[in-house]
């Protein structure tokens, strides 16, 4: 990795890149989400803990039971989307330390404190949200993502009575598809490196 990404990447992931809020009748296919999380997997996490998990949402029946729990100006970009992705992160993920940490099994006891637990748990799983976005317009997939929702609903819905979620904690949403240009608002402004930046 000794050289940059060509310009025509970097505009598709980033300087070009815009968050969609409608949606082309037009699918994405399993095998695209499947690529999507095999990115997103190698993103970097402190020791590799990869707390981050994901609730694909496709079904129509899934859409109806999350719709109520999504701020209503989110809803129309919600159920349209081909898919919506829950993303959450585990309450325990340091039980998978030892497989993912191999060189050092005792690491997930770093994690023992709560305060500490929680920050490792949710900025990385955050990072992990970030990166998931990263790899969805890398493969010419549009993001919508969105935070109006009802939080403790999601979790009581969707991840509460399952054996596989029940430990995992919602932390944003995101809509994936085609996106409709021209239901796109004007680019926002963005803060200059002087403005968000300093050098010691």
């Amino acid at each position: 990795m000794d050289h940059p990404i060509s310009d025509a990447a970097l505009d598709q992931i980033f300087r070009e890149a815009r968050t969609a809020n409608a949606w082309l009748e037009q699918d994405v296919p399993e095998v695209l989400i499947r690529a999507m999380y095999d990115l997103t997997k190698m993103g970097a996490t402190s020791a590799n803990i990869c707390p981050a998990r994901f609730l694909w949402i496709r079904s129509k029946e899934a859409k109806e039971k999350l719709k109520p729990l999504v701020m209503e100006g989110n809803v129309a970009s919600m159920m349209s989307a081909p898919w919506t992705v829950i993303i959450a992160w585990d309450e325990q993920f340091e039980q998978q330390v030892p497989k993912l940490f191999p060189h050092n099994p005792e690491a997930k006891n770093w994690f023992s404190d709560p305060d500490a637990h929680f920050d490792a748990a949710f900025r990385n799983g955050t990072l992990q949200g970030a990166y998931l976005m990263m790899a969805a317009r890398a493969l010419g997939i549009d993001c919508g993502p969105m935070s109006g929702f009802d939080k403790a609903g999601v979790e009581a819905a969707f991840f509460a009575n399952d054996p596989k979620r029940k430990h995992w904690k919602a932390n944003f949403i995101c809509a994936l598809g085609h996106g409709d240009d021209s239901a796109i608002f004007g680019r926002s402004p963005r803060l200059s490196f002087e403005e968000a930046s300093d050098i010691l």
